[in-house]
C-alpha cells in the first residue's frame, strides 16, 4: 500500500515555501538581467570604439598583440567565438566589466569600469558585443543553463564534469559515486558518459564494483531567451558491465530515451521536466520502466545578482516499473546549490532524497555532487 511519509511532506512544504519567500526578493534577482529599457547595440559601439577596442580590437578578436603592452592570458576572449561567448549570460559580462576581470578569478588585465560607465552604457556594451558572434542562433543562450539538479537532467548542452553521490542515511550502509563527462559539440549536441562505482553491505558482507556504464546523446530541439524556454531529448545506452547479483547492474543492456524541458520565469525561478524510460533487452532480468522527473527552484546572488550564487530547489522524483505488483515510487528532494569560488564554475549541491511512497524498502539518501565547468578553465584557476 502507498504510504506518505510525514519526514516527507514536511519536507516537500518548507522548501516549497521557502523558495516562495526567496524568489520575491528583488535584490537577489540573478539568471536574467532584468533590463529597464532595450539595450542599444549601436550606443554600445560607440562606447567600445572609445575605450575596448584599444585591447579587443574592432573585430572582437583581440588587438594586434605589437599594439598592446601585456602578456594574454589563456583566458583572453574571441567575441567572434560564439562557443566560447553564447554559452556565457549577460550577468557574467556585466560583473566583469563592472568590477573587473579579477571579480570572477580573471586577469586583472581587464579593469573596473563601474565608475567610469552608467548602468545602461554597460547594458549596451553587452549587446553590442553579442553581434561579434554572427551564428547565435545555433547555440543556445547562456541563461538558459540553469542550475543543475541532483536528479533532473537539464536541457542545456553542457562542458562539464561532475561527481556525484548519493548514500543510505539509514539502514544498511550502501552508496553509489557517479563520475560524468559531458562534452557539447556543434552547438546544440552533448555526448555524455556516466562511470558508476558502487559500494554496499549485503548479508553482512561488503561488496563493490563499477555498475553499468551509460553512453548517451543529446540534442538541444528548441531554445527561446525570449520566452526562456529549451527543449532537448537524449538516448542512452547502458552497458551490462555491473553485476546484477549484487544489485549494480541490470545484467542486460538497457536503452535509455528521455525528453527535457526547462523553463525560467521571471528571469529568476526555474521549472525543469524530464520523463524517460528504462528499456532492457532482457526484461526477465530487468523490468523496463517509465520514470518522470521535475524541479523547482531559484537562483539568487548578492551585489544584484552579480555575486555568489545560491540555488534553492526542490525536486519530485517518480518512478514505475513494469513488473507485476509494482507499484509507483514517489519521492522528494529538497536540496541546495552554491558556487564554491570566485569564477562560479566549481559547483556544489547537497540534498536529502526522502521516500515518499513505498518506504518499507527504501531508504532516505544523502545526495551530492561537485560540478567542473571546464569550459570556464581549469579546475584550480578562478579562486581568488
Amino acid at each position: 500500500m502507498t504510504r506518505i511519509t510525514r519526514s516527507g511532506m514536511f519536507m516537500f512544504f518548507f522548501f516549497t515555501a521557502a523558495l516562495i519567500g526567496w524568489a520575491s526578493h528583488p535584490l537577489f534577482a540573478q539568471q536574467m538581467i532584468h533590463y529597464t529599457r532595450r539595450p542599444d547595440a549601436a550606443n554600445g559601439k560607440v562606447v567600445y570604439d572609445g575605450g575596448c577596442i584599444a585591447c579587443h580590437g574592432a573585430d572582437g578578436r583581440g588587438a594586434p598583440e605589437a599594439s598592446t603592452r601585456f602578456i594574454r592570458p589563456d583566458t583572453w576572449p574571441d567575441f567572434t567565438r560564439c562557443d566560447q561567448t553564447t554559452p556565457e549570460p549577460d550577468v557574467a559580462y556585466k560583473a566583469v566589466i563592472l568590477h573587473g576581470g579579477h571579480s570572477l578569478g580573471f586577469s586583472q588585465i581587464m579593469p573596473a569600469f563601474g565608475d567610469l560607465l552608467n548602468d545602461e552604457q554597460i547594458n549596451d556594451v553587452i549587446a553590442y558585443l553579442r553581434s561579434f558572434c554572427r551564428n547565435v542562433h545555433h547555440y543556445p543562450a547562456g541563461e538558459l543553463n540553469i542550475p543543475r539538479a541532483l536528479v533532473t537532467e537539464k536541457a542545456f548542452p553542457e562542458d562539464e564534469l561532475v561527481l556525484s553521490a548519493a548514500a543510505n542515511a539509514t539502514g544498511a550502509p550502501s552508496w553509489t559515486t557517479d563520475v560524468i563527462s559531458e562534452q557539447a559539440f556543434a552547438g546544440r549536441n552533448e555526448l555524455e558518459i556516466d562511470v558508476p562505482v558502487n559500494y554496499a553491505v549485503q548479508d553482512h558482507k561488503a561488496a563493490s564494483g563499477v555498475g553499468d556504464i551509460t553512453v548517451g546523446y543529446k540534442r538541444e530541439l528548441f531554445s527561446s531567451l525570449r520566452t526562456g524556454s529549451i527543449f532537448s531529448v537524449q538516448g542512452g545506452i547502458l552497458l551490462p558491465t555491473g553485476s546484477s547479483d549484487h544489485g549494480f547492474g541490470a545484467g542486460t543492456t538497457t536503452f535509455e530515451p528521455f525528453a527535457a524541458y526547462d523553463q525560467l520565469i521571471r528571469n529568476t525561478t526555474f521549472l525543469q521536466f524530464q520523463v524517460g524510460g528504462n528499456i532492457t533487452v532482457d526484461s526477465s532480468k530487468s523490468p523496463r520502466s517509465l520514470y518522470f522527473r521535475s524541479a523547482i527552484g531559484h537562483s539568487m546572488a548578492p551585489d544584484h545578482g552579480l555575486g555568489r550564487l545560491f540555488s534553492p530547489m526542490v525536486e519530485i522524483l517518480g518512478s514505475h516499473d513494469y513488473s507485476p505488483g509494482a507499484s509507483t515510487d514517489m519521492d522528494v528532494l529538497p536540496e541546495m546549490q552554491v558556487t564554491v569560488n570566485r569564477r562560479q564554475h566549481i559547483r556544489a549541491n547537497i540534498g536529502v532524497r526522502e521516500p515518499f511512497t513505498d518506504t518499507s524498502d527504501r531508504h532516505p539518501q544523502v545526495v551530492f555532487y561537485v560540478l567542473w565547468d571546464w569550459a570556464e578553465g581549469k579546475f584550480w584557476r578562478g579562486w581568488r
